[in-house]
């Protein structure tokens, strides 16, 4: 039985406790698994118009997470996109890009971590430009078709 709630909530809607315990998973992931030395907290975080998808065990640390964006552009762009290792296979992060595909409105963007491409691929999204290299791990820009 899946145990894990769907949480939502804008920058400015965010708790203290929640955006600490979703920046913590972040780390664990991109800075020190896979060995990235960069800073994460880029100042998107509190904005109004972004919003905050997680999955949680009431109480407990958070399983897989991802933000969505309002760009500039209008463009809406999914973003860091985790999982924790003890829930990985559970495709808690498809179940997060389809909360957020339910609101997000067209065109939808991203930039996988290219071995991911797949997994974005299985929700409608195509490759849209030259694989390039980031912090040493190879992404691919994708829009939703």
């Amino acid at each position: 039985m899946d145990d894990l709630e769907l949480h939502r909530a804008t920058g400015t809607e965010i708790t203290a406790a929640e955006l600490y315990a979703s920046l913590v998973l972040r780390s664990v992931v991109f800075v020190v698994e896979q060995a990235c030395v960069y800073l994460d907290p880029d100042g998107r975080d509190l904005e109004a118009t972004t919003t905050h998808l997680w999955l949680a065990r009431p109480g407990g640390a958070v399983a897989a997470y991802l933000r969505v964006l309002t760009e500039p552009s209008g463009e809406h762009r999914i973003g860091r996109v985790v999982t924790d290792g003890a829930h990985r296979g559970r495709r808690l992060a498809g179940r997060l890009i389809d909360e957020a595909l339910g609101f997000a409105e067209r065109p939808v963007v991203l930039e996988a971590q290219s071995h991911l491409v797949h997994l974005y691929a299985r929700h409608g999204f195509a490759p849209s430009g030259a694989e390039y290299m980031e912090d040493g791990i190879p992404h691919t820009p994708m829009r939703l078709r």
